[in-house]
């Protein structure tokens, strides 16, 4: 059997928490800063968990990672 090869798209944008979850960077912060409130500007920072449903389709992205 041949080996699958991991998406590069998704090992650049996601890793996988000890748990199992897809860590992800915050969505909404790439233009448009000024229209946003600053609540929500504080609230982007940094990473989040995705949900359930959508870490199960990129971790089939990424076949070989350990945690997963």
């Amino acid at each position: 059997m041949p080996k699958l090869k991991t998406k590069s798209s998704a090992k650049k944008r996601f890793k996988i928490t000890a748990r199992g979850k897809v860590v992800m960077p915050q969505a909404n912060k790439r233009h448009g800063m000024i229209k946003r409130s600053n609540s929500q500007i504080r609230k982007q920072r940094g990473t989040t968990i995705m949900s359930k449903q959508d870490g199960k389709i990129v971790k089939s992205y990424m076949p070989y990672s350990l945690r997963g």
